[in-house]
């Protein structure tokens, strides 16, 4: 079992709006014959840390899911935890998005920048 963890984002208001309103999750399951299972946990961190996603999915072999959740807190932080036989082939990115929909680089978290927990 692997979990990875994005660490605390801090995403507080820029002239009353937070940077971040949105996040979009893409997990890929790269391997040919075998399944993975992934759970996901988001918290917002405000003077307590919060849990508010709480969603397991299981990715067929070449699968790809993408998951949009709620980022509109000052801070927050998302956990991934892989297990399954094609757990070393499943890939996690995580993007942060302005109220119109646009990708904000500065908050972006891709599979090989991710922290072990």
């Amino acid at each position: 079992m692997a979990v990875l963890s994005t660490g605390p984002i801090e995403n507080s208001p820029v002239s009353g709006i937070r940077p971040i309103q949105q996040v979009t999750v893409k997990i890929v399951n790269q391997d040919a014959a075998d399944s993975s299972t992934i759970l996901i946990q988001g918290y917002f961190l405000n003077d307590v840390r919060t849990l508010y996603v709480i969603e397991e999915l299981s990715l067929a072999p070449n699968i790809v899911i993408t998951k949009n959740y709620t980022a509109d807190f000052d801070a927050y932080e998302f956990v991934f935890t892989t297990s399954g036989p094609a757990e070393e082939s499943t890939n996690i990115s995580m993007w942060g998005r302005n109220g119109s929909g646009s990708i904000i680089s500065a908050q972006r978290i891709v599979a090989n920048e991710q922290l072990d927990s």
